[in-house]
């Protein structure tokens, strides 16, 4: 089986030098590993030019990074994809053990590992309501992303079946991509922990104020998907409604009232009048 490593990537030419060491020691290697660069204005081009010059780099200007991971994935020749965020890590034998994991369990398409989180360079234990499943995990999807980029390893026909990353979100553009897939696949999880993320740096986009309106967002356009059945469907409404009903509040409390009544009218909408 064959392995594209993809690392999409902006102005984080700090990270990325140890992202990529950390694939180039991989105890098994992969077909070849791609930096998706959305814009940068640092010195990214330069470290792939000179420190790993087998790196397959490619440029587009700044769209985000749903924009950069579908370029990789465009541009990708290996049968498997594994996507590493800039700021992330592998330890040396991830590659490996999702392999052998794969190989003998031919029907999977969709294999994470489990992480160490780190914030500011010190440790911390991700809250219950982070912990990843494993299987047909569609429901425990929906209250939060419970599927790292940096862990995965995916089959490419998967992309096929669900579609590319949407380049339209700003934000949680994770949570809408893994919520098509789960519905299509199980998603298998090892629980050696083999992907290192760091959180808490500056400008990392998972920081920002709002993801719960794109969450909302994201369940709103999941309504439409024919895979749904009539249950996920329900949970869906109740998971709009329940996160609207929040988000109003939070609006209103911060004056900005034309958000908070489209969230209003959105936790008032009937099942069947909720549409994109």
């Amino acid at each position: 089986m064959t392995i594209s490593v993809i690392i999409p990537t902006f102005n984080r030419a700090g990270f990325l030098r140890e992202a990529l060491a950390s694939v180039a020691a991989q105890t098994l290697k992969p077909m070849e590993t791609i930096v998706a660069d959305d814009g940068s204005t640092d010195k990214t081009a330069e470290i792939c030019r000179r420190n790993f010059s087998n790196v397959r780099y490619f440029y587009q200007p700044n769209q985000g990074v749903a924009a950069a991971r579908n370029l990789g994935i465009q541009h990708a020749k290996g049968e498997w994809i594994a996507f590493l965020d800039a700021d992330d890590l592998w330890e040396r034998e991830k590659l490996a053990i999702q392999t052998e994991f794969i190989r003998k369990n031919h029907t999977a398409r969709v294999v994470q590992t489990e992480e160490v989180w780190l914030r500011k360079g010190r440790r911390v234990n991700p809250g219950k309501r982070h912990k990843k499943k494993s299987g047909w995990i569609f429901e425990d999807c929906l209250p939060l992303c419970i599927v790292s980029p940096s862990a995965v390893m995916i089959h490419r026909e998967v992309f096929a079946a669900a579609g590319p990353f949407d380049e339209n979100f700003v934000l949680c553009e994770d949570y809408e991509m893994w919520l098509r897939v789960s519905l299509r696949t199980p998603i298998h999880c090892l629980p050696e922990k083999l992907t290192i993320k760091r959180n808490g740096h500056e400008g990392q986009l998972s920081a920002k104020w709002g993801q719960d309106a794109w969450r909302v967002k994201a369940l709103v356009k999941i309504l439409k998907d024919p895979k749904l059945n009539e249950d996920q469907r329900r949970l869906v409404r109740l998971n709009i409604g329940r996160r609207s009903r929040i988000l109003a509040k939070g609006y209103a409390k911060h004056g900005r009232l034309s958000e908070a009544k489209h969230f209003e009218n959105l936790a008032g909408m009937t099942s069947e009048s909720i549409i994109v």
